[in-house]
């Protein structure tokens, strides 16, 4: 795959996801290539942004123990990998749409890309990139996660039921996400 195959997965079911499904990656594979390292972006370049910019970026944001916060969102990010897997093959199977394990981690892998990537925003000290690249992040994200199961299980556009499974996923995926940020400002 090339960078040109990995840009088009969030904009077409058809050849791009095909060419990663015949890949036939491994689940500890994506566990330790992909989800570990990007994994730990946003942890790094979080506890960069706190310790360097401090109070500038947002009141209260220098005064954090960053070392225990990118720690935990570290691991709870790991978590929240493995749980997704398993959450979308639920989903996939509680609307009759066949879904192998190994392709549920692998949208799960996938799937958070945009949002691991748009901590890079956090390297530039202002507020307001940050949430324009989340924001793209989450709108990437959903697009994979449509297309993907669209791709998964080889559904037209606009099918209702991967529709219907799309947004479950997805409000569980905002869920933990918005779980993972309380627990970045609680502490």
């Amino acid at each position: 795959m090339n960078i040109n195959q990995l840009a088009r997965l969030p904009f077409s079911g058809n050849g791009a996801w095909s060419e990663l499904r015949r890949l036939d990656l491994s689940i500890p594979f994506l566990a330790w290539v992909v989800v570990v390292p990007l994994s730990f972006l946003p942890p790094v370049l979080l506890y960069y942004a706190g310790t360097h910019y401090g109070d500038a970026f947002i009141d209260g944001f220098g005064d954090k123990q960053w070392r225990f916060i990118t720690t935990i969102l570290f691991l709870a990010e790991l978590l929240t990998f493995f749980v997704m897997g398993w959450l979308i093959h639920a989903v996939m199977d509680s609307h009759q749409l066949k879904v192998s394990y190994q392709d549920s981690y692998l949208l799960a892998a996938i799937a958070p890309l945009p949002l691991w990537l748009s901590s890079l925003a956090l390297l530039v000290p202002y507020l307001a990139v940050s949430v324009v690249a989340v924001f793209a992040g989450l709108f990437l994200s959903c697009a994979l996660v449509y297309q993907g199961l669209r791709s998964i299980c080889e559904r037209r556009d606009n099918d209702i039921e991967v529709m219907s499974a799309t947004y479950t996923i997805m409000a569980a995926a905002l869920l933990a996400w918005g779980l993972l940020m309380a627990t970045v400002w609680a502490f």
